[in-house]
C-alpha cells in the first residue's frame, strides 16, 4: 500500500497525511459521547504523552533529516537547522502574542494575545489550533521533501511522522472535547469544536508541501522551522498543562512514553 502511495503527488500525499490526523482527533473527541467526564489523570497522562511524541519527532523527524538535507546541499550543516528552529520559535511566540487564546485547563481571566470579549470557548478552541499549525506544517514539510527529490528524504519517514502525530492527535481529541463539555457545551457541540481545533492541519500541511516543492533551498530551513515551532508549543503550552492538575509524575511518564513510541517508530521504521 505504500508503494501505491508514494506514486501520488506531493501534496495529495500531505493532505491525505493531515485528513488522516485531524481524524483521529476527531476521533478522540468523540469520547465526549460515552462519557461525561474523564479522569484529570488520564488527561495529565494524555498531555504528557502528546508532549513526549511532539518532542521525538522534532528531533527524528525534522531536526536530524534537516542537518542531513543542509550537507547534502553543500550548506554549513548546522546553520539552517539553527535558523529555520530559532525562527519557528520566533513565528509561534509572535503567533501566541496576537492571537486571542486561553490555555486547556485556564480560566477566561488568563486569557492570553490581544484583548478580546469572544467567549472561553472560542478562545480554548484557538488555543488548541494554534497547537495544530506546526504539527499540519512538519507532516506537510516531510512530503515536500521526498517530493523535492533528495536522497536523504524517504517517504515512509514522513509516514512514520503522520502516524506518531495521529497517535498523539487521538487523546488530544479527547482532552480538547472535555473541558469543552464541562463548560457547559452539549455533546455534539463539544464534539464538533474539539474536531475543529485540528482541521487547520490539512490546510498547513499542503501549505509545507507547497513551499518546499516550489524552493528546494529553503527545505532545511523549512523543517527546522517546523521543529522550531513544535518545541515552542511544548515547553510554553503542552508540559505546563500537563503538569497543572497535580499529576506531575504521572504526565512525566506519559511524556517518557510518547518519547518512546515515536522514536521507536521513526528509528524501526523511518
Amino acid at each position: 500500500m505504500l508503494e501505491t502511495l508514494s506514486l501520488w503527488p506531493v501534496v495529495w500525499q500531505a493532505l491525505a497525511a493531515t485528513t488522516f490526523t485531524w481524524g483521529l482527533t476527531a476521533l478522540g473527541a468523540g469520547a465526549v459521547f460515552f462519557f461525561k467526564d474523564v479522569s484529570p489523570k488520564a488527561l495529565d497522562a494524555a498531555l504528557g504523552f502528546t508532549a513526549g511524541v511532539m518532542i521525538a519527532a522534532s528531533f527524528w523527524s525534522l531536526l536530524n533529516p534537516a542537518i542531513a538535507l543542509a550537507e547534502e546541499m553543500g550548506m554549513v550543516r548546522w546553520v539552517p537547522p539553527l535558523v529555520g528552529f530559532m525562527a519557528g520559535a520566533v513565528s509561534m511566540r509572535l503567533v501566541d502574542y496576537l492571537l486571542p487564546h486561553v490555555h486547556l485547563f485556564g480560566q477566561i481571566e488568563e486569557a492570553e494575545g490581544v484583548k478580546t470579549r469572544w467567549r472561553k470557548t472560542t478562545l480554548l478552541v484557538l488555543a488548541i489550533t494554534l497547537h495544530n499549525i506546526p504539527e499540519g506544517l512538519a507532516i506537510g514539510v516531510a512530503f515536500g521533501a521526498v517530493g523535492a527529490g533528495f536522497e536523504s528524504a524517504s517517504f515512509s519517514a514522513a509516514v512514520v511522522l503522520a502516524i506518531g502525530i495521529g497517535i498523539q492527535n487521538l487523546p488530544e481529541g479527547t482532552a480538547v472535547a472535555v473541558p469543552l463539555r464541562r463548560e457547559g457545551l452539549s455533546r455534539a457541540k463539544a464534539w464538533w469544536y474539539g474536531q475543529l481545533s485540528a482541521v487547520v492541519e490539512p490546510v498547513a500541511g499542503v501549505i509545507g508541501a507547497l513551499a518546499v516543492v516550489s524552493m528546494r533551498p529553503i527545505l532545511p530551513y523549512a523543517l527546522a522551522f517546523a521543529a522550531g515551532a513544535m518545541i515552542f508549543v511544548v515547553v510554553e503550552e503542552v508540559i505546563p498543562e500537563s503538569q497543572r492538575g497535580g499529576n506531575s509524575d504521572l504526565a512525566t511518564l506519559g511524556a517518557m512514553a510518547g518519547f518512546a513510541v515515536m522514536m521507536t517508530l521513526d528509528v524501526a521504521l523511518g
